[in-house]
């Protein structure tokens, strides 16, 4: 999601430092967004010169002083736990300068709960980019307990300027709007199959040609990651303890066993490796 976030932020002119945790990480990550402009260049969507100027703005550092300390917007791209985001969080806000927006990319967890670890709640927001960045159009902002206006302002002109489309969550309720709704989506559909009611094929069937879905909610599992998804549900049961959030077994077993969905080559379904 990070390189994503950077691709996006430098295809529209923004300077960009991507920080992660080694070099390793940073060299995969920009040979992600190296491939991701070239597949764009080769479908006529982005200009050769344009993708190699959008290249050069965008430097790398293991130093999460260095990447955050003169930045006006620092978006947090990190793991789906809210120990590791509020780890996170205490550096950024010892680092970051004065009125800087600090940004989560949390698909599910309270943005009140990241923010409550800060010495700068108003200027914490979460913006929820979708996977992959580059190719979905839609950003969630979040408004948690404490933010200003100033930074929901910010957050969004700066998620307009990179081409996204802007819903603001005006209650900072745990999974927002699109999580929620696909988690209770998902987890429902998951136990229909695990209980031997439906198999995976044709619920996704019944989903995109019953609702007019364009992909149904065990394919969607799928391609976000079943672990993801897993997570997702886990941080919703947790804050709200709403049995419809709760994760069926089933997910449970296919995470344990490695069965993640595409990245893995088998999830609901199998995929060529």
């Amino acid at each position: 999601m990070g390189s994503g976030i950077a691709q996006v932020s430098a295809v529209a002119g923004h300077d960009v430092v991507l920080r992660d945790v080694g070099d390793a990480e940073l060299a995969r990550g920009l040979a992600g967004v190296r491939d991701s402009l070239d597949r764009f260049v080769a479908k006529d969507r982005i200009s050769r010169e344009d993708a190699d100027a959008a290249l050069t703005r965008i430097t790398t550092t293991t130093d999460l002083g260095e990447a955050v300390s003169t930045a006006d917007l620092v978006v947090e791209a990190v793991f789906e736990r809210v120990d590791v985001k509020h780890e996170v969080f205490r550096e950024i806000d010892r680092l970051a300068r004065d009125g800087a927006v600090l940004a989560s990319n949390t698909s599910a967890i309270p943005i009140t709960s990241i923010a409550a670890v800060t010495g700068r709640p108003e200027s914490v927001v979460g913006t929820h980019f979708f996977s992959p960045v580059p190719m979905m159009r839609l950003c969630e902002l979040v408004r948690g307990l404490k933010t200003s206006e100033a930074a929901l302002t910010a957050a969004r002109e700066f998620a307009e300027s990179v081409g996204k489309t802007v819903v603001v969550v005006n209650r900072d309720v745990a999974g927002f709007v699109t999580t929620r709704l696909i988690v209770a989506l998902s987890m429902e559909a998951a136990r229909l199959v695990e209980s031997g009611v439906v198999s995976a094929e044709d619920l996704d069937t019944a989903c995109r040609l019953g609702f007019g879905h364009a992909m149904g909610p065990l394919e969607t599992a799928d391609l976000t990651g079943v672990d993801i998804m897993l997570g997702a549900a886990a941080n919703i049961y947790a804050d709200t303890q709403d049995e419809r959030f709760h994760p069926p077994e089933l997910l449970q077993r296919m995470v344990t066993a490695g069965d993640l969905g595409r990245k893995s080559g088998r999830g609901f379904y199998g995929y060529p490796r």
